[in-house]
């Protein structure tokens, strides 16, 4: 009987170490520190180097232009795996909100005194080649109002590249895409294949037609009035199509890392 108790004590102690190390493993093991500014490489870190120069350059004019126009930085980081930087056996939304809190991406507040607002806005975009997974994870004050778009331009933009193995084009279209989220405008257009501009050509030619004929022919107020709604449609698709515009905060001269953390919004994808 007492054999059984000390085994079972044993079995206790067993349990409570393995308990106590999960609590106070460190709660972000993330093993590469907050990138240094160096005029070239500010808002990416590509350790599992996806990205090409063009790429890399692209990414740091649209991020670079975005903060300081909106004070929202957009980061975008690629690893070779999570095992590989301390996050083994981590979901990547858990890698992904540590990593985002680790470095502090955004800020808090901006403003001083009564000019003081929450802005709590970060970007991050990680990579994870070997694990094949990607998250979007957003600042707190993000709330999840944009999960849902998010979701969109992880499915849309960021996931076909991957899945025909050109890394640099998705993380790209998802950066392009995440400047419009963050600005409040329109996602750019995915491109279209050639005969979607054939059709628009020959829509214009009958509209053309059309009017050359009514003009030599004559017909009812009923014509005239039709194709004048039909082109004013298609002058404002074109209008919003070629014009981009969103709110500008003025000369934000802060850095991107400046004690923000996520809220836990965002998005997952995988391939």
């Amino acid at each position: 009987m007492s054999g059984a108790r000390a085994i079972s004590r044993w079995r206790l102690a067993v349990l409570a170490a393995l308990l106590l190390t999960a609590l106070t493993r460190p709660a972000g093991a993330v093993t590469f520190d907050i990138p240094q500014p160096d005029g070239q490489s500010d808002f990416v870190t590509d350790q599992a180097e996806l990205l090409d120069d063009a790429a890399e350059a692209r990414i740091n004019e649209l991020a670079g232009q975005l903060l300081r126009e909106q004070a929202i930085p957009i980061i975008v980081v690629t690893i070779p795996s999570m095992a590989a930087v301390g996050g083994e056996g981590m979901r990547i939304e858990t890698f992904a909100n540590l990593l985002f809190d680790q470095w502090g991406i955004g800020h808090e507040r901006i403003g001083q005194g009564r000019q003081s607002a929450s802005w709590n806005r970060g970007i991050l975009l990680l990579v994870s080649e070997g694990d094949r997974k990607a998250r979007i994870e957003l600042g707190a004050d993000w709330r999840h109002d944009q999960d849902a778009l998010a979701q969109q331009i992880m499915d849309e933009r960021i996931l076909p590249p991957f899945r025909q193995g050109d890394y640099g084009a998705g993380i790209l279209a998802g950066v392009e895409a995440l400047d419009s989220m963050a600005r409040g405008v329109a996602l750019p257009r995915v491109p279209r294949p050639w005969w979607h501009y054939a059709a628009i050509a020959g829509f214009i030619g009958l509209a053309v037609f059309t009017v050359v004929s009514l003009v030599r022919r004559g017909a009812g107020g009923w014509a005239w009035l039709f194709w004048a709604a039909v082109f004013s449609l298609v002058g404002y698709l074109l209008y919003q199509m070629l014009t981009r515009s969103g709110r500008s905060r003025g000369g934000f001269s802060g850095g991107s890392f400046g004690g923000g953390f996520s809220g836990g919004g965002g998005a997952t994808g995988s391939w």
